[in-house]
């Protein structure tokens, strides 16, 4: 995706109604956009988290006085279920506790509590639990899809799960014998179900793929979302989008063992 067409989408995805209503306009996929929307708004919490918090006592004063959580969320353009669990530290809730009552709202025996926990994640797409199982599950996804592209290559490889036992940092897949990727020889493959924009490349670099590189040689990663056209990957990294894996029975140079 060239920057300028990221950027426009990025700034426009500014609450949850806007991914349905760009993907409708635009014919965009939803679950881009919905990846978009994702990383734009756990940045945008985690820098403000501490503004948040200076502002908390406030905020819980408006809230004993009647206010919905998911009514003061929607006015700081917050994710309620965040806001939530910063209001049950100033409101004598341990964390635990907190996210056991979002988990089971049921278990809350406070009525009102009770309705606005159901009401925080209904709102909230990023921190409820539904919206942690979406991510999860998308994932879990992406895996599932570089392994099938593998096994139908006859690649032998070993998963995060095998290697976890004997290395601190794992990646998806390492291969038994290196393949040739675009004329790069590559040990290891990293999947992201994520669009790789320069923060999400930074972040996963300082992570993961700088120690897989040190640990095991040259590799990959795929953005099964796409990435910025001319994004720069650090030496001894290979960035290869989602539409790299399409159509597994095509394409036999691809993945070709050295």
């Amino acid at each position: 995706m060239k920057y300028e067409d990221y950027k426009n989408l990025y700034s426009q995805l500014k609450k949850p109604a806007d991914i349905d209503f760009l993907a409708q306009r635009l014919g965009i996929d939803r679950e881009l956009l919905l990846v978009l929307y994702t990383q734009r708004t756990v940045r945008d919490a985690t820098r403000r988290f501490y503004i948040v918090k200076k502002d908390i006592k406030l905020i819980a004063k408006e809230w004993r006085r009647g206010t919905p959580i998911a009514k003061l969320a929607r006015r700081i353009n917050y994710p309620p279920v965040l806001l939530g669990l910063q209001l049950s530290a100033e409101i004598g809730m341990p964390r635990k506790q907190f996210w056991k009552y979002v988990r089971e709202p049921n278990s809350c025996h406070d009525g009102r509590l009770r309705k606005e926990l159901r009401q925080m994640a209904e709102e909230d797409m990023i921190y409820s639990p539904r919206g942690a199982q979406v991510q999860t599950d998308r994932g879990k996804w992406g895996e599932r899809r570089l392994q099938e592209w593998l096994d139908k290559r006859d690649l032998n490889y070993r998963t995060e799960e095998d290697l976890r036992s004997t290395h601190t940092k794992t990646p998806d897949c390492l291969l038994e014998r290196p393949i040739n990727i675009d004329g790069y020889k590559v040990h290891w493959i990293e999947s992201k179900a994520s669009f790789g924009d320069e923060i999400e490349l930074r972040k996963n670099v300082r992570r993961q793929l700088k120690p897989y590189t040190d640990m095991f040689g040259t590799g990959a990663v795929v953005y099964w979302f796409g990435f910025i056209e001319g994004i720069e990957p650090p030496e001894g990294v290979v960035l290869l989008p989602g539409t790299y894996f399409d159509d597994c029975e095509r394409g036999h140079e691809k993945g070709k063992e050295f």
